[in-house]
């Protein structure tokens, strides 16, 4: 016997599928209600606000997101390998929604502070397993030249949140293949192991 969802997981569902339709600043608590087939005053008892609403699917999304990618940077495999799983991971994650979602929610902290801070620790999340990798490729001997790992860590969650954007912003059908270029940093990662860090 398949459980029946609980409200407030019909109106998580729901107030996902309306981000994903027409955004956040577009996005209401009536009509969260409305395709939830919910009276407006549950997803007040639920969640409070548009924003607390919004900010549950974030968490929600985040945390199965960052054991996904905590275990596979934990492989034993070259850092090169784990670049290219990192980039097949963005395509799914831009197919699933979860982009859409994440970038709504930056934006929108723009001009909320409880947002703000909300999506700050969604991040932090991010750079701890980051810090993680880059301190790992440093005791197996990477070099990362004149960078610190926190810069490194800067620099890899600026490529990736930056092309975010722009795939969302439709950039690389005018010309910016950003994704491909995610994809050559592995590349230059795979030269380097080969040349400098003993292929580990």
């Amino acid at each position: 016997m398949t459980a029946t969802p609980s409200t407030a997981q019909q109106i998580l569902a729901a107030a996902r599928a309306v981000l994903l339709d027409i955004g956040f600043a577009a996005l209401s608590t009536r009509k969260v209600a409305e395709r939830a087939g919910v009276p407006l005053s549950q997803i007040h008892y639920h969640f409070k606000s548009k924003e607390q609403l919004i900010l549950a699917i974030l968490s929600r999304e985040n945390d199965s997101l960052i054991a996904r990618q905590s275990d596979m940077f934990g492989l034993d495999t070259p850092l090169s390998e784990r670049w290219e799983r990192a980039c097949d991971y963005l395509d799914e994650d831009l197919e699933s929604g979860y982009v859409r979602v994440l970038q709504e929610m930056m934006a929108a902290g723009w001009s909320s502070d409880e947002v703000r801070d909300a999506v700050n620790l969604v991040l932090d999340a991010w750079t701890a397993v980051l810090t993680d990798v880059a301190e790992k490729a440093c005791n197996e001997g990477a070099d990362f030249g004149p960078f610190t790992t926190a810069e490194i860590v800067g620099l890899v969650e600026a490529a990736f949140l930056g092309a975010e954007s722009m795939i969302l912003l439709g950039r690389e059908g005018r010309g910016r293949p950003v994704r491909k270029a995610l994809r050559r940093i592995g590349d230059a990662i795979a030269q380097v192991e080969a040349s400098r860090w003993g292929n580990t």
